[in-house]
């Protein structure tokens, strides 16, 4: 992403890139909170929830966005009172002119997000999906390019998800051949003149795109490519990718008991305690993990691991699953800030001159003694 005057639009075109709206629950609210993609960066907070601390914490650093795991929205509000938390909250975003993002079930689903991080941070093999919601489904985009700038169309279009295949990247397939155009005489060419006919010199650059970045990757394309008047087409196709779905499963680089592995899960997901349930002496291997608040998924759970760690499970929840032999280790709903790191990461790489900065705000509500 080049350093220009950078606005937040850029900032969640290239996030979006990466994990997009589109992996979504229906039910959720991602995306845009409060606030404008239209203004320039000027820093950037990760954190799991937004509240006023987090807001605070913004100021003080004058991050003009805050990309959240939680939406501060889940539903349109009927009213905005500021003198409730919330309206407090929104009118001090407003005043300090702070955009709020939130990327929350699709940064659950999405390769390399929360849950993937819940399971790579205990060193999970073999993991699989561990409720498949769909397949992931490409479009063929091809465009013609002069000689010149296929290197840079090629870069702009796999920067932002085309050419990703299974476990290859920046594949793409070029053939060269001749263009013929003319341009009217309202036309601005970057190459020839009003009225004559031309040939040019071109590439043809063929891409498989996931159907959830073909937005990015043709703005993407059409930016970095020399034309006006743009030649590209786009086609469905047959190819089914990996699956995706909410949390993963696998199995433990070697057997250890329950608590054990509740343990590692205390350590790994830097929490203040977990609850678990079962002999603490029994070995678990393979193991079910899912971030946030999975007790629907109890019984799904029981045919796939010998532990499920999810959080917020009740009481007469968790009594069933142990009488039906399933290991549980509630980690809480905080373990999820793990994303934390990850995505500012994953924006720092790309925003060399912003700073990019994780919340150091607990936002957990519970306190253990």
């Amino acid at each position: 992403m080049t350093e220009k005057q950078m606005l937040i639009a850029d900032v969640i075109a290239y996030f979006e890139s990466w994990c997009p709206p589109l992996l979504a629950e229906k039910w959720d609210n991602v995306g845009l909170q409060v606030g404008t993609l239209d203004q320039t960066v000027s820093g950037v907070l990760t954190t799991l929830d937004v509240t006023e601390a987090v807001v605070d914490e913004a100021i003080s650093q004058n991050a003009n966005l805050i990309i959240a795991h939680h939406p501060l929205l889940f539903a349109p509000p009927k009213k905005l009172d500021t003198t409730t938390p919330k309206g407090r909250i929104i009118q001090k975003l407003m005043k300090h002119d702070i955009t709020v993002y939130a990327a929350h079930t699709n940064l659950d689903i999405v390769d390399g997000g929360v849950n993937d991080l819940m399971a790579d941070a205990l060193g999970l093999e073999q993991k699989r999906v561990f409720l498949p919601a769909g397949h992931q489904t490409f479009k063929k985009l091809i465009v013609f390019v002069p000689k010149t700038h296929e290197q840079n169309v090629k870069d702009a279009l796999h920067t932002n998800g085309a050419g990703n295949v299974g476990d290859y990247e920046n594949v793409s397939f070029v053939s060269e051949g001749t263009g013929y155009f003319q341009p009217n005489a309202k036309a601005q060419p970057f190459i020839g003149h009003a009225g004559e006919l031309e040939r040019v010199e071109e590439v043809r650059i063929e891409v498989l795109v996931p159907e959830e970045n073909v937005r990015s990757a043709v703005a993407a394309m059409i930016e970095a490519h020399p034309y006006e008047e743009v030649a590209y087409d786009i086609y469905p196709v047959e190819k089914k990718g990996k699956a995706y779905g909410l949390g993963r499963t696998g199995k433990l680089p070697s057997p250890m008991t329950l608590k054990e592995l509740a343990l590692l899960v205390k350590q790994q997901y830097d929490v203040q305690h977990v609850r678990f349930t079962g002999d603490a002496t029994t070995t678990v291997e393979t193991v079910a993990v899912l971030g946030g608040s999975g007790r629907d998924y109890i019984d799904q759970a029981l045919q796939r691991a010998d532990v499920y760690i999810t959080g917020d499970l009740t009481f007469h929840e968790t009594q069933d699953a142990m009488l039906a032999g399933l290991c549980l280790i509630d980690p809480g709903h905080y373990a999820e800030q793990i994303m934390k790191q990850k995505v500012a990461d994953y924006l720092q790489t790309a925003l060399a001159n912003v700073p990019v900065r994780v919340s150091q705000v607990n936002t957990d509500p519970f306190q253990v003694i």
